[in-house]
């Protein structure tokens, strides 16, 4: 496998490993709220804690799908723009993950319980337990980031097989010139040469 066909390959493969990781965890819980009230635990998923979460996520997948068959400008425009979707989601995930603002369990709390109001939805609650998902996630951002470098360092060496080929080949036939035929292995024994 050529350095362009591995470079692409790597690239594509990062970028659906991203899309799928954030997929997954756009389902699975993200954070619990522990009531103060002792009520039963409030879980938020993934797209609950991240509205963007899902969206970006399906549009990673199709961003890394597209890599294996858009041109190499549209590859840089595509790298570019997961570049961006990755530094955002890892930005917020990151805050979610280590601060976890009001605003990423507000909707799950007033939808539980009915209280609505920031203050109102403060005290009501004791704690903010995070699961392993964030994390997670974060990993698949991370994988993300690199790969959309690798991809934007990577994607002028991204040509079309078949017409490399055939410059290469109508290069290397420029280059070398027609090839003299040697007459006989007489002349080439005695070291004669039949070009002269």
């Amino acid at each position: 496998m050529s350095m362009a066909r591995r470079g692409r390959s790597i690239s594509v493969i990062g970028l659906l490993l991203a899309g799928g990781i954030g997929i997954i965890s756009s389902t699975q819980t993200w954070l619990t709220v522990i009531r103060a009230d002792a009520g039963e635990p409030i879980v938020v998923a993934g797209a609950d804690a991240l509205a963007l979460l899902a969206p970006l996520s399906l549009a990673v997948l199709a961003v890394g799908a597209a890599l294996a068959l858009v041109g190499r400008v549209l590859r840089y425009i595509f790298a570019a723009l997961a570049l961006l979707a990755g530094a955002l989601l890892a930005w917020w995930t990151a805050e979610i993950l280590f601060s976890t603002p009001l605003s990423a369990v507000a909707p799950t709390v007033t939808e539980a319980t009915g209280l609505a109001g920031s203050d109102t939805v403060a005290d009501m609650i004791a704690a903010i337990e995070p699961s392993a998902w964030p994390a997670i996630a974060l990993i698949g951002w991370a994988i993300q980031i690199v790969t959309a470098v690798f991809a934007l360092v990577t994607a002028h060496q991204w040509k079309s097989g078949g017409r490399r080929f055939r410059t290469e080949a109508a290069a290397s036939d420029e280059h070398d010139g027609p090839v003299d035929a040697i007459d006989s292995w007489d002349d080439l024994s005695r070291g004669t040469d039949p070009t002269r």
